[in-house]
């Protein structure tokens, strides 16, 4: 029997349904996943990884089992388990997974810590932790860790905060910072799946509302971008000078959050950082305001006095919940405050996660190739996995490029020839 904590083993047929279909969106990760099967690069290794467990990280498992790993999954968000992902996982990949969607913050890190109950060699992140568990609670595992990969901002904003501290344990690469990854997952993938989420929580018209995203980062930009495609009025609001002339020369509205309060009907976090709606924005905001966030961790949104102003609270639709302000006004929480496109939908199209994950997979093995030349430091993807992606991504969506001639280079690599 395989090791695990899953909701229920029944709903493994139905995973593994669901698996195989994003698999056809994968071909990147898929031609990686046949590589791995013929050259084993990954055999005898151990990984532990705390991911969202979706479709398209059971790919990602399948691919580093094909290599020869063997892999142990919790989940790195409380709300983001797809359960029949998990239960397909079990059973048919016999793979130790250790998540339930909906699970307490007391079970959420039990799974991290039973994921790290066989030592890892390696492991993988997304938001840090697995990580942070590692550094805190089960430091006597550091030091047969040959390397990990981070997956998304919050994470890499952790990992690179220990680093400058001078207490991170082992190497770590940002898979989230290749081009591949954050051009597209956090842009496209995170754009389109938190619409995706307010839209199957709310069933509300976007047409016409007005939509303030907090933070013009990736994830901001794709937010924007995809709710002004829905015919939005946009506002963002931002704190760093550069990013906010970037969403003004978008065509997007731009001022601070106090006085988007006032005016917005749907509001959405995607910044990183804490507090950014707070009791202020609350006592402001109209009557029937969406509140909701895309950034990792459930801190944007000041929950706790929102809480506390409440006079009473329901739910009124799965993943929607109503507060009762004193004064009458009702504001609407979705997914907990939690990542809304993993909540209350099923995270990224599997087209987009095929980048992400074939980062994961080329970045393990790297580290296992290097791990001898790597010190405890945070470590960008190297260029020459981040643009192989790119070349298999396009080769199959079917599309050729242009290779630059021998006098193309010499003109590039010269510094003598001008006009």
């Amino acid at each position: 029997m395989i090791t695990c904590d899953i909701k229920d083993i029944s709903l493994a047929t139905r995973g593994k349904r669901r698996i195989e279909w994003a698999a056809r969106e994968m071909p990147v990760l898929r031609s990686i996943a046949k590589r791995f099967e013929k050259e084993k690069p990954l055999k005898g290794y151990r990984i532990a990884a705390c991911l969202h467990v979706t479709t398209e990280t059971a790919n990602l498992i399948e691919a580093l089992k094909a290599g020869g790993a063997d892999v142990a999954l919790c989940a790195s968000n409380p709300l983001s388990t797809q359960d029949d992902v998990a239960a397909s996982l079990v059973r048919f990949s016999k793979v130790p997974v250790f998540a339930i969607k909906g699970e307490d913050n007391k079970t959420y890190y039990r799974h991290i810590v039973q994921a790290l109950s066989v030592p890892p060699d390696i492991t993988m992140d997304d938001g840090a932790d697995l990580v942070s568990t590692l550094h805190t609670t089960r430091k006597n595992l550091l030091a047969d860790i040959l390397g990990g990969t981070e997956e998304t901002t919050t994470g890499v904003i952790r990992l690179r905060a220990m680093a400058e501290k001078g207490v991170l344990g082992y190497p770590i690469i940002a898979v989230n910072d290749a081009y591949t990854k954050y051009l597209f997952d956090n842009r496209y993938g995170t754009g389109q799946s938190t619409i995706d989420g307010i839209m199957r929580a709310t069933n509300r018209l976007l047409a016409g509302c007005v939509f303030v995203v907090c933070g013009y980062g990736w994830c901001g930009k794709g937010i924007s971008m995809r709710a002004k495609g829905m015919g939005a009025r946009v506002v963002v609001t931002e704190s760093n000078p550069l990013r906010a002339l970037e969403a003004t020369m978008d065509g997007f509205d731009v001022m601070p959050i106090r006085d988007a309060s006032r005016i917005g009907d749907i509001f959405v976090t995607a910044t990183g950082d804490v507090n950014v709606i707070s009791k202020d924005c609350f006592s402001s905001m109209k009557d029937g305001a969406i509140l909701c966030n895309a950034g990792h961790f459930n801190v944007e949104i000041s929950i706790e006095a929102l809480k506390k102003m409440a006079k009473s609270r329901r739910v009124v639709r799965d993943y929607v919940e109503e507060f009762t302000l004193r004064n009458g006004r009702k504001l609407y929480l979705l997914a907990e405050g939690r990542l809304v496109n993993l909540a209350s939908a099923e995270g990224h199209p599997s087209a987009v996660m095929d980048m992400s994950f074939a980062n994961q997979a080329l970045c393990v093995e790297y580290i296992v190739k290097h791990s001898s030349t790597l010190e405890k430091k945070v470590y960008p993807v190297p260029d020459a996995i981040d643009r192989n992606i790119a070349l298999l991504k396009l080769r199959a969506m079917g599309i050729t490029i242009d290779a630059l001639t021998k006098e193309q280079k010499r003109y590039l690599e010269s510094w003598e020839m001008g006009t």
